[in-house]
């Protein structure tokens, strides 16, 4: 099918599904069917913080008069690629309860989906190439990053009883904060948190420069871990 003039990434979302359809098994089909609906509700839902001038504009008349898919309404495959470390990195750990074979397909179909942008003329071929490397990092990471998650929680879960409000400001943190270091049974987070004990499993996972929402608190020298979130690769 030849591009249209103007199309929206409604209409190429549209288009791209059906191709697969053609092609794919209905397992996989279903993977990338689900994973260009999150997209489409990640950019209806963030994207337009992206805007400014008359795009800001027009997209806020479009959905104050009730298009709550103003956005892939309005604007053209181009704002895609920009769109998708956000989408990848923020809202498939954040906003979507996944499995690990979601996770792994959401980096795969938007793989997919820049090849197709640009084999199309969609998109440029800079901004095909900086997105692949984002949807490659995430097919790795996500899976990765949600269960180290996992395996966080269940340390959370065991640390011994501690009264927060009796401990130094010094001796507890509850931040989004960076692994900083990384050793076998042991992670440390930026600001000198740590080491904090952890199954070997969990150190071997561990990436420094990963994020981690956490609250951690500090008795007799040691650091443990008492509530986590996402984690962030």
């Amino acid at each position: 099918m030849a591009p249209r003039d103007h199309p929206t990434i409604d209409d190429v979302l549209g288009e791209f599904l059906a191709e697969q359809r053609e092609r794919l098994s209905a397992r996989t089909f279903r993977n990338y069917d689900e994973v260009v609906e999150l997209l489409r509700h990640s950019l209806d839902g963030y994207a337009h913080n992206s805007l400014d001038g008359d795009e800001r504009r027009r997209w806020e008349q479009a959905f104050e008069s009730g298009d709550e898919g103003a956005f892939c309404h309005l604007f053209g495959p181009e704002k895609i690629p920009e769109h998708l470390g956000e989408f990848l990195g923020y809202f498939m750990v954040r906003k979507v309860i996944a499995g690990q074979e979601l996770l792994r397909a959401s980096g795969t179909v938007t793989a997919k989906l820049v090849t197709w942008l640009a084999a199309r003329g969609y998109i440029d071929r800079d901004s095909a190439d900086h997105a692949t490397g984002c949807t490659q990092d995430a097919s790795r990471d996500l899976p990765v990053a949600d269960r180290l998650g996992g395996l966080l929680h269940d340390v959370a879960q065991r640390a011994p009883e501690i009264d927060i409000d009796a401990l130094d400001d010094r001796d507890w943190v509850e931040d989004h904060l960076a692994i900083s270091d990384v050793e076998p049974g042991r992670i440390w987070f930026e600001g000198d948190i740590g080491p904090i004990a952890v199954p070997r499993q969990a150190s071997d996972l561990a990436r420094p420069g990963w994020s981690v929402s956490v609250t951690a608190a500090r008795t007799k020298d040691s650091w443990h871990l008492v509530e986590v979130g996402f984690v962030y690769p």
